[in-house]
């Protein structure tokens, strides 16, 4: 059994899992790490779970019983903030595609092995509580508050505003966007970003960074077709323009 972390004891888990057996199984594996579980086995149920309860993070299936796990994912996003993780096919990229632009934060194939569920579940929420920078050797010394005309970013309140109105971010989402905005002016490869957020070595495949940037932009103003803010480097990475 992996070692208790103390700082694990207060994070909440929603597993959203039709398969009882398996569900019991990681539930079991989970708590032994010191995480608090709980299970919703019905599609149905799981929305107004998620908006009442406010887990710390979810983990949900993508095929279930009543609805499927992204319609899930697409309603709960506005009244939901937290990291989703969702259980996709292995070999599905579409699926897992369409998860991510649903507001889902990481996906996992199916079978999934416990142990890889709790780290990635670790990370996702070490990663709430402290916003990934590139350059740890300065992160003592960046600001809070980064402003970019009618864009402001807050690292303290995870909230970002444009034009003084609140900016719907998932978890992931606002970790992407304060890692490029700390690092305004500066072209940022996918394998830093990767390795930044996911804490894991990226192998060239994973198109999450693409998407999520597909998302934020037009929720920053920027234009999806003709990008001022976060503009994409060929054969590079992405650059956040410090003056758009």
């Amino acid at each position: 059994m992996d070692g208790v972390e103390q700082t694990n004891e207060s994070w909440r888990i929603l597993i959203v899992e039709d398969d009882e057996r398996l569900a019991d199984l990681t539930r079991e594996y989970l708590e032994s790490n010191g995480l608090t579980v709980s299970l919703e086995a019905h599609g149905g149920a799981a929305v107004e779970r998620i908006r009442n309860e406010q887990p710390d993070l979810v983990v949900l299936d993508l095929m279930l019983p009543g609805e499927d796990g992204l319609s899930i994912c697409r309603r709960v996003r506005p009244h939901y903030t937290g990291p989703i993780i969702m259980l996709t096919a292995r070999s599905d990229d579409l699926d897992q595609v369409l998860g991510l632009e649903m507001g889902a934060d990481d996906y996992i194939g199916k079978p999934v092995q416990p142990r890889v569920l709790l780290a990635r579940i670790r990370a996702m929420l070490r990663r709430v509580e402290t916003a990934p920078v590139a350059n740890q050797e300065s992160a003592a010394e960046e600001p809070t508050r980064l402003q970019f005309n009618d864009l402001i970013v807050d690292r303290s309140m995870r909230e970002a505003w444009l034009s003084d109105e609140s900016i719907d971010l998932t978890s992931a989402e606002f970790d992407l966007l304060w890692l490029l905005a700390s690092n305004a002016g500066r072209v940022l490869s996918r394998e830093e970003i990767f390795t930044a957020l996911r804490g894991i070595e990226y192998d060239g495949q994973d198109r999450s960074i693409d998407v999520r940037v597909s998302r934020i932009r037009p929720k920053i103003g920027d234009d999806p077709i003709h990008p001022r803010r976060i503009k994409t480097v060929r054969s590079k990475g992405y650059l956040f323009v410090k003056e758009a």
